[in-house]
């Protein structure tokens, strides 16, 4: 099994939504849901269509996001499962980085855990070996997507369509402590705008730990015969519900192992 013959695209409609896709994010001009339904109404077109979608960006993959990682995410779209979506370089800033907002369309925040692979991962690899072979960061991922009104009604097989709706992480420099695989599913958050508190979240919303996160990732990629060598990152799920982005100064704080994540938004 090859990643071409599992993610190449199969017909020219799964083309045509790529391109609206491309366009959409080109132009900022959002589409409309109901168009594409019926386009895109199971799981192997909508990654079919976004690999398409993100080869039109004519960019490397940095890395991935993992999308509904909570039990309340996925009941928000009937889903029992997460999904990914490919993240190409430059949608991945260092801490302190600032966005305009003009640059997204409908973005929320998150604050998530980062992992960046330091050698090649195996879907063969436990939680532990996971662990030894990635560093660990904190970070604040900006979720957008090029349907209107998308949060949180869109349909499941459009938001993997649209790259798991990828829009920008923000990440720091990775954690200096020793930490065991448990150790991160301990880690509280809370995250302020301007100075006041919007949010508190725990690591644990993420399929009880990031590192489950970042597993299944490795595994569902294995699957479509794609694999995950050294330098790719993924941003592995959310702590928390995540608000609207607006402008102002965001800071997400970690109980524990972490630098403040610090955004400003213009």
């Amino acid at each position: 099994m090859s990643e071409k013959n599992v993610l190449a695209t199969k017909n020219a409609t799964e083309e045509e939504v790529a391109n609206d896709l491309y366009q959409a994010l080109v132009t900022k001009r959002p589409l409309t849901a109901t168009d594409y339904e019926e386009k895109v109404a199971n799981f192997d077109t909508a990654y079919r269509v976004q690999r398409a979608f993100t080869e039109l960006k004519n960019e490397a993959v940095g890395g991935y996001k993992v999308s509904l990682t909570s039990e309340e995410t996925q009941k928000m779209f009937d889903s029992d499962s997460p999904f990914y979506g490919a993240e190409t370089t430059s949608a991945w800033l260092k801490n302190y980085a600032t966005v305009k907002l003009s640059d997204l369309m409908d973005p929320l925040l998150e604050v998530e855990m980062v992992f960046t692979a330091k050698e090649a991962l195996l879907a063969t690899d436990s939680l532990a070996e996971l662990l030894s072979k990635v560093e660990v960061s904190a970070g604040v991922e900006l979720p957008d997507s090029r349907f209107k009104d998308w949060f949180p009604s869109l349909s499941k097989y459009l938001v993997v369509a649209d790259g798991a709706v990828g829009g920008r992480v923000v990440y720091t420099k990775p954690t200096t402590a020793k930490v065991a695989v448990n150790d991160l599913a301990g880690v509280d958050c809370t995250l302020s705008l301007d100075g006041k508190q919007l949010g508190t979240g725990k690591s644990s919303e993420v399929l009880g730990n990031p590192l489950n996160s970042l597993q299944w990732l490795v595994k569902k990629l294995a699957e479509q015969g794609v694999d995950y060598p050294k330098g790719t990152k993924v941003s592995s799920g959310t702590f928390l519900l995540p608000p609207h982005l607006q402008t102002g100064h965001y800071v997400a704080h970690f109980s524990k192992y972490f630098e403040d994540v610090e955004l400003d938004v213009k």
